[in-house]
């Protein structure tokens, strides 16, 4: 068991300053000061308050808890609708907060200046600009294909008086738009609110580009008017191919339609069609991102990004409880200098995904392989299962046989006497159902130690999973 010393040396898993990386949610205090959110509170049988994840109706309340306990935001979403967790979005907030302040692409405008963004795929929901508003007073457009996700968008927006004027929402699906008309503004009415209105695109960049077929809906190019500038762009874009893939993990239930989940191509053609609007609209925007639910389609994405010319490009992880997801930014624009510094700690990470993963093999059955392989090899091991992780103890004799001798000869040095240990971390990160992120980390003081015969360790261990539940390379 990694000593509590040891665990505040491991790199936080969460950005340093989202509010929740110090205090997670009470569930208890939420329950008593919000009896609609009581009854979906129940004690586990470590004694700890939760709520069952795969109950969409108290997931949604807990975000509604949340956004008006944490941000005075008033907000809900109609049954069906994608139900996002409050501090995994406000990680992308963050991040884009750091990139902007590093001040590695420069602004084009002076101090006064509001920061203004644009969120492809709102949704319902309206998360992003509803976040970046309360928590930094930036303005928004946010975007949307569907009459649900524009009406309820700006329900949501209209829900708070304070946020009214900075927050747009902009119906991304007219096809006039695409066609040279100009200004227009289309009612969208029901029972409960007969004045809600949404704004309406105008004028497009480019005359000659081709009407999207329905499967698909127009972006950026199309979308943002001519003239218009924005400090970046944000996205949570639909990363499944089918609602088969989307369904396949039953432990939790988030919701959402298939315009927020599924998309032909998945993920990497829709981040690819951002891709290729940025080219076009390249001055319009001083970065470009958007969040990535695999890391294998990272590679195809930077060179992607490589191949129209970007000039920087960056990248980081979202991690929020089992579940993982990347940022990917970029700009078209000269840097003013050559690096960005980090707000968070440096951390020494290996890591390497299992991908087509049956539904039956889960963390847990990947977990018990993982014990296996090490105790095989007479390396102790202990596993967690309320994180999905287990810790490795490596004595300094066995330290020193890896690099020279490899894994082979490991047992070898099981029960020789050793004066120091070293302590290392691999844990197990959902990325999405059927899909797991087996990740390697170790405290500062034990890298040194390690690093010397520890790709070849992790190649091994990696090598022997996927031969254990038959997937490819």
């Amino acid at each position: 068991m990694l000593s509590r010393k040891r665990r505040r040396e491991e790199p936080p898993s969460i950005h340093p300053r989202n509010r929740y990386a110090e205090n997670p949610p009470d569930f208890a205090q939420l329950a008593s000061l919000y009896p609609s959110f009581e009854p979906f509170v129940f004690f586990s049988r470590s004694g700890r308050p939760t709520i069952d994840w795969k109950d969409f109706n108290a997931t949604r309340e807990l975000t509604r808890v949340l956004l008006l306990h944490d941000h005075a935001v008033n907000w809900w979403i109609p049954d069906g609708q994608l139900c996002p967790t409050v501090p995994n979005r406000s990680n992308y907030i963050h991040w884009i907060n750091d990139l902007l302040s590093s001040e590695l692409i420069p602004a084009t405008h002076g101090s006064d200046h509001r920061i203004k963004g644009f969120d492809i795929g709102t949704g319902a929901n309206c998360i992003y600009p509803l976040l970046g508003a309360s928590l930094l007073g930036w303005s928004f457009v946010g975007s949307d294909v569907t009459e649900v996700a524009l009406e309820w968008a700006t329900k949501n927006v209209e829900s708070n008086p304070h946020l009214l004027e900075l927050i747009k929402i902009r119906n991304a699906n007219d096809p006039f738009s695409l066609g040279g008309f100009t200004s227009s503004r289309r009612d969208i009415t029901n029972e409960s609110n007969p004045d809600l209105c949404i704004e309406e695109n105008t004028q497009p960049l480019c005359q000659d580009l081709k009407e999207p077929s329905a499967l698909d809906p127009p972006v950026l190019v199309g979308v943002v008017k001519d003239g218009e500038s924005f400090d970046f762009c944000m996205c949570n874009p639909p990363f499944f191919e089918s609602f088969e893939e989307a369904n396949l993990n039953p432990r939790t239930s988030c919701g959402g339609t298939a315009e927020e989940m599924v998309c032909p191509g998945g993920e990497k053609a829709f981040i690819t069609r951002i891709i290729e609007d940025s080219v076009v609209l390249k001055r319009s925007f001083r970065w470009f991102s958007t969040m990535v639910g695999k890391k294998a389609n990272l590679k195809f994405l930077i060179s992607k990004l490589r191949e129209v010319g970007v000039s920087v490009v960056k990248t980081t992880e979202f991690v929020q409880g089992q579940t993982a997801r990347w940022g990917l930014a970029w700009s078209f624009i000269p840097p003013s200098k050559d690096f960005i510094s980090s707000n968070t700690p440096m951390r020494s990470q290996i890591s390497f995904t299992l991908e087509g993963l049956k539904r039956q093999c889960g963390a847990f059955q990947v977990l018990k392989s993982m014990e296996s392989f090490f105790l095989d090899k007479g390396i102790s091991c202990k596993i967690d299962l309320s994180s999905f992780s287990m810790t490795v103890t490596l004595s300094e004799v066995q330290v020193n046989i890896a690099p020279k001798n490899g894994l082979e000869l490991l047992k070898a040095g099981e029960n020789q006497p050793s004066k120091s240990q070293c302590v290392f971390c691999v844990s197990l990160l959902e990325q999405i159902p059927g899909t797991l992120l087996v990740r390697w980390s170790s405290s500062a003081k034990d890298r040194p130690a390690v690093s010397g015969g520890f790709n070849s360790f992790f190649n091994q261990l990696e090598e022997y999973l996927r031969k254990e539940f038959s997937l490819k390379a």
